[in-house]
């Protein structure tokens, strides 16, 4: 049944585009089963001259044995409407679970993760030439994110390594909504290369194709050039 709903997504005509995602996030334990996330992602067009979209998002993280966490937060996002050359506002709740394995000798990591999101999104519209908030919509939405990482050079006695990243992630529309009534909603597959110093700090760089259904204009092909620094940083003394 899902590779039916896909098929008939992909179906539908699509239109090519490019951008450029920035991405900043970061993990902080801050106690032996406590931490908390914080995140930014800023998203160009492929010229870096206008904003799509901006994200904030923050969380609560506790820690689960055998590398899993859990984890519960709050996002704003910002994304552009061209019809009107405005931003309508998003404010989300959302809920995760993840899991992190090592294999091959410890050197490569497979993460799952699966996130639950509650969304509230503006419908902007033109009222007397004026832009409006013509309605608050709710959407809940399903997200499962594998992602590989492959360790290609280790450097500095195996403290920092180059390593390659290959990752997908799919989301699901769950229930009727206004905001895309379509259950498959979008598709994210990036590969790239990383740099890893010493298990905190890490460097990505990679291509993303970028796949977005709509349920009241064309799907989305969007080519993007991801440039992500993140943080894992133990704060506990």
């Amino acid at each position: 049944m899902f590779l039916v709903v896909l098929g008939k997504s992909f179906a539908q005509k699509t239109v090519q585009d490019q951008s450029v995602w920035f991405a900043y996030a970061g993990q902080y334990k801050i106690a032996q089963k406590w931490g908390y996330h914080a995140e930014a992602q800023f998203r160009l067009d492929n010229e870096l001259e206008q904003s799509l979209q901006n994200l904030y998002r923050v969380g609560v993280i506790y820690y689960l044995p055998k590398n899993q966490s859990i984890t519960a937060g709050y996002a704003l996002v910002k994304t552009l409407k061209p019809s009107v050359d405005d931003y309508f506002s998003e404010n989300r709740i959302w809920q995760q679970y993840q899991i992190n394995k090592k294999w091959h000798s410890n050197k490569n990591t497979m993460t799952h993760r699966f996130r639950l999101e509650q969304r509230w999104v503006e419908q902007l519209g033109l009222v007397d030439d004026e832009v409006v908030n013509l309605a608050t919509n709710y959407q809940n939405r399903l997200r499962y994110l594998n992602r590989n990482l492959f360790q290609i050079l280790p450097l500095h006695k195996n403290e920092s390594e180059i390593y390659g990243i290959l990752q997908s992630e799919v989301f699901l529309n769950l229930g009727n909504n206004k905001v895309n009534s379509k259950f498959f909603d979008q598709n994210r597959f990036l590969v790239g290369l990383g740099l890893n110093f010493e298990n905190k700090t890490r460097f990505e760089l990679g291509y993303m194709n970028h796949f977005i259904t709509s349920s009241s204009s064309n799907n989305l092909m969007r080519h993007t050039v991801s440039v992500s620094l993140l943080h894992n940083l133990n704060f506990m003394k």
